[in-house]
């Protein structure tokens, strides 16, 4: 009974999240709606970046404090601090260093994301194959413990793969449920960032 129940579950949920998913992105396993990009309008109010957006790279200080800012171990009220304390520290060149600062959290945040949504996509088309192969040897144990004579031995390998494999099922499926908060949160932070470097150029 317990194969039966489990099976029946991970059926279940293969098919909410077939339901779940954008029709344009048919990989994409989460709720929120899938936004392959965050747009430089919707969180950057500032000058324009043009004239810096690919020489951020250049400067070690932006570079290192680019790479503290955007890791998610970060803190955001701590990143928020070290952001005020570069800006403040930069005297006539404030706003040349706010604009590449920005420019660098956009590239490195948004390169970020994309990596996790790819992953999200990578474990949704493995829980679809997952899930046919649980349909599929589920079908075969109802045909082995219908069989005369019962092969008990073959039931019982087959049953114990059954649970094997739903139960990596449950696992992978709790771990996306997680991961797909984490694009939101990227865009927070971004956002909070951004915020906070065009306040300290006013």
């Amino acid at each position: 009974m317990k194969v039966w129940f489990l099976a029946a579950m991970v059926i279940a949920l293969a098919g909410t999240g077939a339901r779940a998913a954008d029709p344009r992105y048919p990989d994409w396993p989460c709720t929120q709606a899938k936004v392959p990009e965050i747009s430089l309008a919707a969180v950057w109010a500032g000058p324009p970046l043009g004239d810096v957006q690919s020489k951020w790279k250049d400067d070690a200080k932006v570079s290192a404090l680019v790479a503290k800012l955007s890791a998610r171990k970060t803190p955001l009220d701590e990143a928020e601090k070290s952001v005020k304390e570069f800006l403040a520290a930069s005297a006539s060149d404030k706003t040349t260093n706010a604009k590449l600062l920005f420019a660098g959290l956009f590239d490195t945040l948004n390169a970020q994301r994309s990596q996790v949504m790819n992953g999200l996509e990578r474990v949704s088309r493995k829980q679809r194959e997952a899930a046919d192969e649980i349909r599929e040897e589920t079908l075969q144990l109802q045909a082995l413990q219908g069989a005369t004579p019962r092969d008990e031995a073959k039931v019982e390998a087959l049953s114990n793969e059954l649970i094997w494999k739903t139960r990596i099922f449950e696992d992978r499926h709790k771990v996306v449920r997680f991961v797909c908060e984490v694009p939101t949160s990227i865009d927070h932070r971004l956002f909070a960032l951004g915020r906070v470097i065009q306040q300290e150029m006013e």
